[in-house]
């Protein structure tokens, strides 16, 4: 049975300066870039009809994909994830090659993707939700509520995280996903958008920077706002 979490009226957390500590690209010939992910040694960037690997030690390519790539990207250990318009394809990163795809649950309006505890999460922009999707048929496990709108999302050690765009303003938010309510904010500088969000599993996000053609590394918080 699908279920839907809704957000409790609490006052949300304090916010903070998100501490960039590094900015990649624009590559050349991408205008935008949407999703991002983490293989565990290369960052993906879905920049609309080519998914670009680069080493972040470098910020050299390493790989490019020719695959349609307008939202979120997600890996699983072994596979790609990608939003093309209405639907998730399955990616095979040595071959390039489409083994399955699934309906979106946002039929083109789909944001962020990432993968966490056997799931697709997908986070819905102007809905401002995140949906948990079984990866194999794309039925809609549970969703929860944010009060913004939801661009990138990712996990981390127990951590729902995701990404907000409104006008100018641009935020990394951890919150609460039993409730939807907000434990932690992260406030990129004015101007500096997050349209694609990833955990390294580790000390950093890796966040799409939209129209900037930029991938930019941003400092995760040592423990979580109480």
């Amino acid at each position: 049975m699908t279920s839907n979490t809704t957000l409790k009226t609490k006052p949300e957390a304090g916010v903070h300066a998100a501490e960039i500590v590094r900015e990649y690209g624009p590559f050349p010939g991408v205008e935008r870039v949407h999703g991002v992910t983490w293989d565990g040694s290369n960052v993906w960037a879905a920049t609309g009809a080519s998914l670009i690997a680069f080493d972040p030690a470098s910020g050299d390519a390493t790989r490019t994909l020719q695959r349609a790539c307008d939202a979120g990207t997600a890996f699983d250990g072994t596979y790609l994830y990608q939003i093309a318009e209405q639907r998730i394809d399955k990616i095979d990163p040595a071959s390039g090659k489409v083994l399955a795809s699934i309906p979106a649950p946002g039929q083109g309006f789909d944001s962020g993707l990432t993968w966490a505890e056997g799931s697709l999460w997908v986070g819905q922009y102007r809905d401002r939700k995140i949906h948990q999707i079984d990866p194999a048929t794309g039925k809609l496990i549970r969703s929860i509520d944010s009060n913004r709108f939801v661009t990138g999302v990712t996990w981390v050690d127990g951590e729902l995280w995701h990404g907000t765009w409104e006008g100018e303003e641009s935020e990394i938010r951890r919150i609460d996903p039993a409730s939807g309510a907000v434990i932690e904010r992260l406030a990129m500088p004015r101007d500096t958008g997050v349209s694609g969000l990833e955990s390294n599993g580790a000390d950093l996000f890796y966040c799409g920077g939209g129209a900037s053609g930029k991938v930019r590394a941003v400092r995760r918080p040592k423990g979580a706002a109480a």
